[in-house]
């Protein structure tokens, strides 16, 4: 394994990071949005990661970075409210609420964040790490 493959799987980690915070700041910034039907309604949308095994189990590579497979959205169903003055009701009187669940978004959020800097603090160690080797042969 090259010592710089350690600035890929950081860096993959990083862009799987970013693509996981900015789901969370588009989830919660439609976490009130309302609709006059269930399909209408803005659904929670969460990245689905995978690591690169294959190369891995037969041997060609040590190393193993992050790859994004997709968005996928919430399977859960709308909050159906009944508002009968609402602008946006259905004949029912009803309007839908989007499934967004701010609480694990936020969650969600700190802990994206936390990984992304975990991987800023690998990138800073391997350079140290190697600007120290280069010093040795001085």
């Amino acid at each position: 394994m090259s010592a710089l493959n350690i600035f890929d799987i950081a860096g993959s980690g990083m862009n799987a990071q970013s693509l996981r915070l900015n789901l969370v700041a588009s989830n919660i910034a439609n976490a009130n949005s309302v609709s006059s039907s269930a399909g209408g309604v803005y659904k929670s949308r969460q990245p689905v990661f995978g690591a690169e095994l294959k190369n891995v189990i037969d041997g060609q590579n040590a190393a193993s970075k992050v790859n994004v497979l997709g968005v996928i959205e919430s399977k859960a169903p709308p909050v159906m409210e009944y508002a009968p003055n609402h602008p946006m009701a259905n004949a029912d009187g009803y309007i839908f609420k989007s499934n967004v669940n701010s609480i694990e978004e936020m969650a969600n959020m700190m802990s994206a964040s936390r990984s992304y800097q975990n991987n800023i603090e690998v990138l800073n160690t391997a350079k140290q790490m190697m600007l120290q080797t280069l010093k040795l042969g001085q």
